[in-house]
């Protein structure tokens, strides 16, 4: 069976024997020494370079999600890498699969969210559609992606800051002001500490900059690999991963071990 075949293209990126091309820029002359690792990415995303307000704001983002601790993520790339030390990145990878609506992954379903709002209601205020999104969240029994944290309450620092740099570089507008609406709402209606956390913070950003909510969860990935490499030069220095393992298998097994003198009993 035939079929019309469609032409391949791509603006990423091309090689010459004596040049390399990124986005229709000289890789060796007009990018290495010249843009920051946050620019890159930027330009990689949107085939465009910010300029400097675009760049703080797009800066911040990446950064905020690199370290949160021992948290899953690190714990399982950490394993990961103690069974297969030959192989970083599989570690790596182990480590972001586990990036998704609970941990980590919620900027992708905010930054959706948001844009969906004010795409149905473009006239609308940040209050109404705030209590319109909430209500519908509610109906569905879903939870508001980008609302609440098990341990940042009644305030995520990392949140109130990215505000504080978007409102400095002018880009805390009318998806900064629904999220902050969507989180009073939300406290309202479920009656308890639900804060707009980092994930929700980065998914208002994101619109402000123009960035499809289809990759918000990928600049989350970009920050959360920079972290779990620092995990496992971390391990490589200071091992832990072992201890976890065999720890865990000890305090798991424990209520098999039968008391010393064998069972007893009638």
């Amino acid at each position: 069976m035939s079929r019309n075949q469609r032409p391949i293209r791509s603006g990423m990126g091309r090689s010459t024997p004596e040049r390399i091309f990124v986005q229709g820029l000289d890789l060796a002359r007009d990018i290495i020494g010249t843009l920051n690792f946050g620019d890159m990415a930027y330009l990689e995303l949107t085939g465009r370079l910010p300029d400097a307000r675009q760049s703080r704001v797009f800066n911040a983002i990446l950064v905020t999600l690199v370290e949160h601790g021992m948290t899953p993520m690190a714990i399982v790339a950490r394993l990961t890498y103690l069974g297969a030390p030959e192989s970083l990145q599989a570690a790596v990878a182990a480590g972001l699969c586990g990036m998704g609506t609970t941990f980590a992954g919620t900027a992708e379903g905010a930054a959706r969210m948001l844009e969906s709002a004010w795409a149905a209601t473009p006239e609308g205020s940040p209050r109404e559609l705030a209590r319109e999104v909430v209500a519908d969240f509610r109906n569905r029994k879903q939870s508001v992606p980008g609302i609440g944290h098990n341990l940042h309450k009644p305030v995520d620092p990392r949140t109130s800051r990215l505000f504080q740099v978007a409102a400095e570089e002018g880009h805390a507008g009318r998806y900064v002001d629904l999220m902050r609406a969507i989180g009073q709402e939300a406290e309202a209606a479920y009656g308890k500490s639900l804060p707009v956390n980092a994930t929700g913070a980065i998914g208002a950003l994101c619109c402000e900059l123009g960035i499809s909510w289809r990759a918000a969860r990928g600049i989350a990935v970009m920050g959360r690999a920079v972290g779990l490499v620092g995990h496992l030069v971390e391990e490589q220095a200071n091992p832990v991963a072992a201890e976890i393992w065999l720890r865990t298998e000890e305090e798991a097994g424990e209520h098999d071990t039968p008391p010393a003198g064998g069972r007893q009993g009638g």
